[in-house]
């Protein structure tokens, strides 16, 4: 049996104005289970209610009904608030400190002894890739470096579970792959994460499980990749057929009942291009990367295709 770490029960929250007068719905009988050692993605357009799930998980909201749990315990219990780590939609970092010295802070209000403080502090910076910059203040670092530092400050607790507002805000799209990787890293460790995002594809590529939550209602919840079988229809994937053998299979597929949809190229993400054009431009600067349509499509360790340049050995 999976062990539930986080769980809702019919979590509601109203927003009332002065007078007491109901504002808004923000949340409407959530009941949800997240199980150690998985990624749960909450998903949902802006005004959803994700944020405010997750400020209910942490306390700082009261719930209008129902109960929010992590651990076990009762959202309003300060004492499992050392198991858990938080980067918020914006983070609110003194700008004069430097990476080091921020997480020193934070480090020393949760009574971490000086040694073990400045290891962290340090293995940290690293795996986030700020090691270049630790000595600089946060002033002088762009959005995507102050994420990083953000990530680094909810983890510098060692945290079992690890709750991430949008964590891919502001990023480029290597700040984005980068963070991407580093939250499938925190699953490796063992860690539970809770991940709220409006961004499908970041989404998909990490998460075990998504909740949809629309206008405060949990609309659909499973496995992602149960969600995003598409139950009627088969791929295949070959390398390039002649249009004889095309017409062919056509005829097979015909005789089965079936329809073929559509014959082309495989294609790849924008995502995945753009990653691929700016790799090759650090290994040949100066040269102009091909662009998708000069690649040869090989296949990848998955069976997808991925692109590769003929002309500089792949």
């Amino acid at each position: 049996m999976s062990e539930v770490v986080v769980e809702t029960r019919n979590l509601t929250k109203i927003y009332r104005d002065f007078w007491g007068r109901r504002k808004v719905h923000a949340l409407k009988s959530l009941d949800l289970e997240i199980n150690r050692g998985e990624i749960f993605g909450l998903l949902g357009p802006n005004g959803s209610g994700k944020t405010t799930t997750i400020k209910l998980l942490l306390g700082l909201l009261f719930p209008s009904e129902g109960e929010a749990l992590i651990f076990g315990r009762n959202a309003s219990d300060v004492r499992r608030n050392e198991r858990i780590g938080y980067l918020p939609e914006e983070s609110y970092l003194y700008r004069f400190l430097t990476a080091e010295e921020i997480l020193d802070f934070y480090g020393k209000l949760f009574h971490i002894p000086a040694a073990v403080r400045r290891q962290r502090a340090n293995d940290l910076i690293e795996m986030v890739g700020l090691g270049y910059a630790k000595k600089r203040q946060l002033k002088e670092y762009s959005k995507g470096m102050v994420r990083r530092v953000g990530l680094a400050q909810a983890l510098i607790n060692d945290p079992e579970v690890v709750i991430l507002d949008e964590p891919t805000s502001g990023l480029d799209p290597i700040g984005t792959r980068d963070m991407k990787d580093l939250i499938l890293d925190l699953k490796r460790q063992g860690k539970t994460v809770l991940m709220c995002s409006h961004l499908l594809a970041d989404v998909q590529d990490v998460c075990d499980r998504i909740g949809i939550l629309f206008q405060g209602e949990l609309k659909e919840i499973g496995r992602v990749d149960s969600l995003l079988t598409v139950k009627d229809t088969t791929d295949i994937q070959t390398t390039t057929l002649p249009d004889a053998a095309v017409e062919e299979i056509r005829e097979v597929v015909k005789k089965y009942g079936g329809e073929v949809k559509s014959v082309g190229n495989t294609r790849t993400t924008l995502e995945d291009l753009f990653l691929r054009i700016v790799e090759e431009s650090r290994l040949h600067p100066g040269r102009r990367a091909h662009g998708a349509g000069n690649a040869v499509s090989v296949p990848s360790e998955e069976g997808t295709a991925a692109s590769a340049d003929p002309s500089n050995g792949g």
